[in-house]
């Protein structure tokens, strides 16, 4: 009853186990890593995070039109942004983390997909602040079932050595959607008349409804689309001949994230404010836009939405690369090095932001900070992944997104809020509350991730010795 063996799997450190379960049998059927159908997936997976960051960032292009019609404070649309999303998104993200290591991945994805489609449209509907929150908590509550089960598909069909490229083309779906909803959303917003003269049953909705309505359709269509996605059999990142069937309680997790606490404590909370300057900046960029410089929303949208998705896409795709580069350097530790550094970097861009002097000058500054945020998304989790077994990839990944998300967006939007109305108290210094917290952000972050070297190195050179040792042997726990 008592003895326990530690399990090696696919570069993860070695943890306790009670013995449940079998590895080691041989699939039928095993699907072939790294082919050409392994990419589709990558891609079919990016554009499900595409659509589903299309939905989720709309919002920030009508903030403006939202406060008009409703009547609300930047406050009260700050919690709108943040709270009436993230707090379903993170009372259900370890429900369906769970979920995506004991379920078929793909059917929680198209599920997902399904359901986030319609409750945007839903946001179209809402006629006051109460409806429009609930709507977007729904939004928020399907949505916390793809990365998880994305991210745990993508590490069975993909190996070590390409992981961090496919999550690469996984992580530019926030950037493309992001910019897509600012484009696609400002040129609705801005013909809303023409769109209701084709759809005549939108002739009595608001602008803004009306680009809820027709921006979260195309989701249906989507969920149909990814019933293309084969379930792949559950495989050690370094066995690829071998499907993992072994399960783990939650205990048994708490435990192993217990002793590596010296490790993701401070590593999630280096990537916890990246994540807060990516939800902090696109949510008030475009009304720092708006509000210093006199543009338009339709202007800021098909201006600024292709911008994100150019910078947010080079950010990502060249974050495995430069990784590569600092691995040189930094064989053990590149992927916390890459942290510090963009997080430096983000500092100095958000001082120079306050001063930009024309709208060019500030949009050349955004992209700059698109890039930075962007930069360590794939390698951090693929870093995250590699380090974890295959049936705790789901809960794992749900409570690193539950943590980073939780706070990004949770606290993020509304903290710049209280600055800009309490601190500074004029809406029109945005500029300067919008840079402050993304500044100081960026200088915790980096200090986190210097906290987070000493353990991750020796967490390296732990997972080599294992892998020395002949796959599957068991060795006594200490």
């Amino acid at each position: 009853m008592e003895q326990r063996l530690r399990r090696r799997d696919g570069g993860h450190p070695p943890i306790e186990t009670t013995g449940r379960g079998v590895t080691g049998q041989q699939p039928s059927g095993v699907v072939e890593r790294d082919n050409g159908y392994a990419w589709l997936v990558a891609w079919l997976l990016m554009l499900a995070f595409t659509m589903s960051f299309i939905d989720r960032q709309l919002l920030n292009l009508l903030i403006d039109p939202i406060k008009h019609d409703l009547a609300v404070s930047d406050t009260q649309l700050s919690l709108l942004q943040g709270a009436g999303f993230i707090v379903a998104y993170l009372a259900f993200g370890p429900v369906f983390g769970r979920l995506a290591d004991v379920a078929r991945r793909r059917n929680v994805i198209v599920a997902s997909a399904l359901l986030w489609s319609v409750f945007t449209m839903l946001c179209g509907l809402a006629h006051n602040l109460p409806t429009l929150f609930a709507a977007r908590a729904g939004v928020g509550a399907a949505e916390a079932a793809l990365g998880p089960a994305a991210a745990s598909l993508l590490a069975d069909y993909f190996s070590k050595e390409r992981l961090p490229r496919a999550y690469s083309i996984h992580f530019l779906g926030p950037y493309v959607g992001g910019g897509l909803a600012l484009m696609l959303g400002g040129m609705i917003v801005g013909s809303a008349a023409s769109v209701a003269a084709v759809l005549p049953m939108l002739a009595a909705f608001k602008p803004w409804q009306i680009t809820f309505i027709v921006m979260g359709a195309p989701g249906i269509g989507l969920a149909l689309l990814l019933l293309l996605i084969r379930e792949p059999p559950r495989r050690s990142l370094l066995d690829t001949e071998s499907v993992e069937q072994e399960r783990f309680t939650l205990i048994e997790v708490c435990q192993f994230l217990w002793r590596r606490r010296a490790f993701y404590a401070p590593f999630v909370a280096a990537m916890a404010m990246i994540m807060l300057t990516f939800y902090c900046l696109p949510a008030w960029m475009p009304s720092l836009f708006m509000r210093t410089y006199g543009v338009s929303a339709k202007e800021v949208g098909v201006i600024y939405g292709p911008l994100q998705i150019f910078s947010g896409c080079v950010g990502v795709l060249a974050g495995p690369t430069v990784n590569r580069l600092l691995a040189r350097r930094w064989p053990k530790t590149s992927v916390l090095m890459c942290v510090v550094f963009v997080a430096l970097a983000m500092i100095a861009v958000m001082v120079a932001l306050p001063f930009a002097p024309t709208f060019p000058a500030a949009l050349a500054l955004s992209a700059a900070s698109t890039f930075c945020y962007s930069f360590p998304q794939a390698i951090a989790t693929s870093a995250l992944i590699f380090a974890t077994p295959n049936r705790m990839r789901g809960i794992v990944g749900s409570l690193y997104t539950f943590c980073l998300s939780g706070f990004g967006l949770g606290f993020g939007p509304t903290i710049v809020a209280l600055v800009t109305d309490y601190g500074f108290k004029d809406p029109a210094l945005v500029n300067f509350s919008l840079p402050l917290v993304c500044a100081c952000a960026g200088l915790l972050g980096a200090v986190f991730a210097l906290f987070a070297l000493p353990a991750f190195r020796a967490i390296v050179a732990e997972d080599a010795q294992p892998a020395a040792s002949p796959a599957g042997a068991p060795v006594t726990a200490s």
